[in-house]
């Protein structure tokens, strides 16, 4: 973890796990559907992979769904390429990390995500911006607080 420590701290500020509320929006900004998460964010200590999270979300109706996605480190970037997801992510500046990626089962759409982390490190803004056909159809909302 010695080189992201170095070349993406702010990345390494996000470990640990984190609890929240994802609500996705259309264009006009109708709520489509509300549901919680609970996010963990590794660094393994043996660098197999350099990164882990683990992606955890309830619905109101009792559904649940959970997917790991390691990550890979090079170019100052982190990788992933899942089965489910292929992207990447980069810090733009000292709070925020830009992330963009695709749904592979989710043909010609793109996603691009911000992540801004505040200055005490115990709350994330998220924000999804979901492309199809280069126009953008909704965005996802996320709100989380750090529980550990």
């Amino acid at each position: 973890m010695s080189i992201i420590k170095s070349e993406m701290p702010l990345l390494v500020r996000h470990e640990g796990d984190w609890k929240g509320t994802y609500t996705v929006v259309d264009n006009e900004g109708n709520v489509i559907e509300r549901y919680q998460s609970h996010i963990t964010c590794q660094f393994p200590a043996d660098g197999n992979p350099p990164y882990f999270q683990t992606n955890r979300y309830q619905w109101p109706d009792g559904k649940r769904q959970e997917y790991q996605f390691p990550g890979a480190y090079r170019d100052k970037k982190l990788w992933f390429n899942t089965d489910r997801i292929d992207g990447c992510a980069w810090e733009a500046d000292d709070a925020t990390i830009i992330l963009h990626f695709t749904y592979k089962g989710v043909p010609d759409a793109y996603i691009y995500e911000m992540i801004v982390l505040s200055p005490c490190g115990n709350h994330r803004a998220r924000t999804w911006h979901w492309f199809k056909n280069n126009e953008i159809y909704q965005r996802t909302l996320i709100q989380e607080e750090r529980v550990q």
